[in-house]
């Protein structure tokens, strides 16, 4: 069971590598959108895609390439969920919901957590998973 961790801030850097017009410096993420950012970087990382860390990351990907049904949908619920609780212990989830969207041939997931630590609302993060070559 991971440690929880008792903080009043969060920080990472913008994925986007743009630099702040004033400083000059990085773009930052702070609290919430730092957290956001973690759990899908989790999500969306694969197992050996980090090198020093070769255990970090979610098999969702291995998923995305199966039939587009509700056992699919089950499978990467409980992957996601694995993969935060294991993870990311500065948060804590309270619901995880993937669906089938046959329309647009990809799941649709809701990720529901509340911020350990922090006194903030329960956030929520929305997200399309889509099988790409």
């Amino acid at each position: 069971m991971p440690v929880e961790r008792v903080s009043k801030t969060f920080r990472d850097i913008s994925m986007s590598f743009r630099a702040n017009p004033v400083s000059s410096d990085l773009i930052g993420l702070k609290d919430e959108n730092a957290i956001s950012r973690s759990i899908r970087n989790l999500v969306l990382t694969a197992p050996g895609e980090r090198f020093f860390n070769q255990n970090l990351g979610s098999r969702v990907s291995q998923s995305l390439f199966e039939n587009l049904d509700e056992i699919t949908a089950s499978i990467i619920k409980d992957e996601i969920k694995n993969t935060i609780l294991n993870h990311e212990p500065r948060v804590r989830i309270s619901d995880v919901d993937v669906r089938p969207n046959f329309d647009s041939s990809q799941f649709d997931v809701v990720i529901k957590y509340s911020i350990v630590g922090v006194e903030v609302l329960p956030q929520q993060l929305s997200f399309a998973l889509q099988p790409t070559r």
